[in-house]
Parts: structure tokens; sequence; C-alpha cells
């Protein structure tokens, strides 16, 4: 939100069927070119993903993440902008790399993120 009623649009990728989630965090921690480590119910769903993946233009966090409360949930960049405007991540919230940097420039930690579901139209 920019105040006097406008906000900032960005395009996203969302959870896939089963993956969807509602409710109110905080962002907890923002990092620049994240390492990747991904969550052990990941793991469990597709054993062939790397166990770890350090930060740089090939890690599928893209270049930055919004940390969201305890939960293994993030807003994050993505390398593969073709994805946007689909339903197909395990419930993190994916943005082209130029607008998730400018979102991580403009929300400090502490800002309250709210999730929730659009009805079916």
């Amino acid at each position: 939100m920019l105040g006097g009623g406008r906000a900032i649009r960005y395009g996203v990728r969302v959870g896939r069927e089963g993956f969807t989630w509602t409710g109110v965090q905080k962002i907890t921690k923002k990092t620049e070119w994240p390492d990747w480590f991904p969550p052990t119910e990941m793991i469990e769903r597709q054993p062939y993903l790397p166990r770890f993946m350090a930060g740089g233009p090939g890690n599928p966090l893209g270049a930055r993440a919004l940390y969201l409360g305890e939960t293994v949930y993030r807003i994050h960049g993505t390398n593969q902008p073709q994805t946007i405007g689909q339903s197909v991540s395990s419930g993190c919230f994916r943005l082209v790399n130029p607008d998730v940097i400018d979102l991580f420039d403009r929300v400090p930690v502490g800002t309250k993120v709210v999730v929730r579901q659009t009805p079916e139209m």
C-alpha cells in the first residue's frame, strides 16, 4: 500500500491445488540471494530435489526472499518468469526478480501479510 488509496500490484505465482493457505503472518526476515534448503515436506514429495542450493541466479528462490513468520512459506523471486500468474508452487508466493527486489526494498521486517483466497468466479 502506498497510501492515499493507492497500491502497487505485482504478478505472482501461487500455490497449486492442495498447497494454498490463508492467514496472517509477519515478515520475520529478509534475505538477498537466499540459499535454498527445501523443506522436509517438499523432499518427501520430490526426493530427487537437492538438499541445499547456494543463492544465485540459478537458485529457485531468485534474487530476494521475505520469510513469513515461522512457516516454511516465503515471498520470493523466481528464475522462471513464464510461470507468473499460474498456480504451481508449494505454497510460496513468487514474483519476477525485478518485482521482488522492489518489494524487498519497500517492505520492512515486521510488516503484516494477509493471505486470503479469491472466491471462484
